[in-house]
């Protein structure tokens, strides 16, 4: 039987020949239509002519892209099925970020012809499947053919339960008031920041942030995320502050860290919120005072119970470590197979997902 897959790599990213629609594409230009799985600037291109997301997604890709793009919204979910061209398309929940979705893409008709195109698809796009309270929960369905990401795809990576990760992060900011220091933590703008408001205490003083958060996190709150208060970093005030003994809690982009907006904060204890402070090598390079293991991907036990439970038959890997992943399904009686992808991390650092550590290089490190 002829192979003819649903959807293809191009040199602009994955497409659907049968939907004229791309997926996450990474090359855009006006005549194309693109279904964006989330806001992340390393999937959310600016440039095409039309882009599909999740209601809750519109805000921050217009946010990201520009507000005189066109976007189209359509709900969540399976018994939301949208017709584009020859497929039927349905988005469901990521838990990436808030508006992060997968896409499930199925024939409209049978084919014509004798051909095995992989059944049903399922492109995961970037994945969690832990609840955070302030995105929603991945829920990913049964599929023929699934095409997930990789980005912490070893056995080394798993992760804690958040009441664990929020008590690490109270406790450290409690022990930085008892020192007379800020509590400063470098984490993503989009994401990672409404996520460590979410898990702080604000009971234990002030929560503030820099402008590329603060102005994230308000969109959240548009969206009807609740957070508590935050607000905008005013020097002064965190000096008396930890003077005090009731230091702040800062977020802040990594790109502050030793910068000259940094420098007027007074002392400081560091902290870096990434699923690659898993690997104590990266805290050193850094120099950091904490690092803090939280994740917006998927670690490796979710990964397994993610594949297992969509029974796909044919698995594409794609973004980190694509290699592992790929020999260890294939052991296991899967047809796996590597996706090419030019997702290499991001390079904005005020919005942009995690940081790419040293040892990982090449096309295949989307982290």
């Amino acid at each position: 039987m002829q192979w003819q897959p649903l959807i293809i790599t191009t040199d602009r990213g994955l497409y659907c020949p049968l939907g004229e629609f791309y997926i996450d594409p990474w090359r855009c230009d006006p005549s194309m239509r693109a279904i964006t799985t989330h806001a992340h600037s390393d999937h959310a291109k600016v440039g095409c002519g039309s882009y599909l997301c999740p209601p809750s997604g519109e805000a921050l890709l217009r946010t990201r892209l520009g507000h005189g793009i066109t976007v189209q919204t359509h709900p969540y979910g399976l018994a939301h099925s949208l017709r584009m061209g020859g497929v039927n398309i349905s988005l469901l929940p990521a838990g990436h970020v808030l508006g992060s979705a997968m896409v499930r893409v199925s024939r409209a008709t049978p084919s014509p012809s004798p051909v095995n195109d992989g059944g049903t698809w399922l492109v995961t796009g970037d994945y969690k499947r832990a609840a955070d309270g302030v995105s929603e929960t991945a829920e990913p369905c049964a599929c023929n053919t699934l095409i997930t990401e990789s980005t912490f795809g070893l056995p080394i990576y798993r992760w804690r339960p958040a009441a664990v990760l929020s008590d690490e992060l109270n406790r450290w900011w409690q022990s930085c008031q008892r020192e007379g220091r800020t509590a400063v933590v470098f984490c993503y703008a989009l994401g990672k920041a409404q996520r460590i408001a979410a898990m702080a205490d604000a009971s234990l003083g002030k929560i503030m942030a820099h402008g590329a958060p603060l102005k994230l996190c308000e969109v959240y709150r548009t969206c009807g995320v609740a957070l508590p208060p935050i607000k905008a970093v005013d020097a002064a005030e965190v000096k008396q502050l930890a003077k005090s003994g009731a230091a702040s809690l800062i977020i802040a982009p990594p790109s502050a860290d030793g910068s000259t907006w940094m420098k007027k904060l007074g002392d400081c204890s560091r902290a870096f919120a990434s699923g690659w402070m898993m690997v104590r090598g990266n805290r050193r390079r850094r120099s950091l005072d904490k690092g803090l293991v939280v994740s917006d991907h998927c670690d490796w036990p979710a990964l397994l119970r993610t594949i297992a439970e969509t029974s796909a038959e044919h698995v594409g890997v794609t973004h980190g470590f694509i290699t592992p992943m790929v020999r260890y399904l294939t052991e296991r009686g899967l047809h796996a197979f590597p996706v090419e992808t030019r997702f290499v991390g991001e390079q904005d650092a005020a919005a942009s997902d995690e940081p790419v550590p040293a040892e990982i290089s090449g096309p295949a490190a989307d982290p």
